[in-house]
């Protein structure tokens, strides 16, 4: 059966965790799709892990709709999360017109990052049927404000200042949250005050969901590797086994373990 935003709902309500991982081709997505994930995010990181930027801001929305149709065409029923590239959805107008061209892409949810100011447009979208995850914690896309890519919500403000945040949004029509970057207790807490499910990154074992970037699950990305990250190939003989294991170990509660976690 296709995932959807109801089935996810039933996996929060049931106690049971479901995983994400990023695509942006057709052959990942079948590959991905029949090893049981859940939700695939054709995620900006692609600018990274792609393209070889610094950062995820060079991505346009041509090039998320060239990576959605792609996806779209590989896809074995996962539920397609798109992300709404830099600067795509300043207002909630603008953010309309190109969250309906990453839906008629194939996708089947957009992800927008940023707080409680993005409540209108998650309210506009939402009503004319178009499903949100809203991004919360560490945004990439905010990186130049936010001064780097660090964990965000150790300090109480700005921890109960990210569950309010949460909880506007939910308020405003957002289906799922995703948690970036910030430490285990505080997403833990969030995903209990919310009915939304909750999808972590570098956030704990205590969200509905996880979430990691393909190349980093499989020991392909250069470079430094983040605490959050593990490299699910060194366990495994193929690409399918690495992200069966991934699977098998977020359904258990293996992973993400205290090593991947923050404090």
């Amino acid at each position: 059966m296709p995932t959807t935003i109801q089935s996810l709902k039933t996996c929060k309500e049931a106690g049971e965790k479901f995983t994400c991982l990023t695509s942006y081709d057709a052959t990942f997505s079948h590959i991905v799709g029949s090893a049981g994930v859940e939700v695939i995010l054709v995620g900006d990181s692609l600018g990274m892990v792609l393209q070889g930027h610094d950062s995820t801001l060079p991505v346009t929305m041509d090039h998320m709709i060239y990576h959605t149709e792609a996806v779209k065409r590989g896809n074995q029923g996962a539920l397609i999360m798109a992300d709404m590239p830099f600067m795509s959805y300043a207002t909630p107008e603008q953010a309309l017109e190109n969250a309906a061209l990453l839906m008629q892409a194939g996708a089947h949810m957009v992800k927008i990052e940023g707080g409680d100011w993005l409540c209108e447009t998650i309210r506009m979208l939402s009503e004319r049927g178009i499903p949100v995850c809203a991004h919360l914690g560490l945004t990439p896309q905010s990186v130049n404000k936010l001064g780097g890519y660090k964990v965000q919500g150790r300090e109480s403000s700005q921890a109960d200042e990210i569950i309010a945040h949460a909880i506007a949004q939910e308020r405003a029509g957002a289906d799922i949250i995703l948690l970036e970057c910030v430490p285990s207790s505080l997403a833990t807490r969030l995903t209990k005050n919310i009915s939304a499910p909750v999808i972590g990154i570098g956030a704990g074992s205590g969200t509905d969901g996880q979430v990691l970037v393909i190349h980093d699950l499989l020991g392909i990305t250069p470079g430094r590797r983040p605490k959050f990250v593990k490299n699910f190939m060194e366990e495994s003989g193929s690409i399918d086994g690495a992200i069966k294991a991934y699977v098998d170990a977020v359904k258990s509660g293996d992973f993400p373990a205290d090593e991947h976690s923050f404090n």
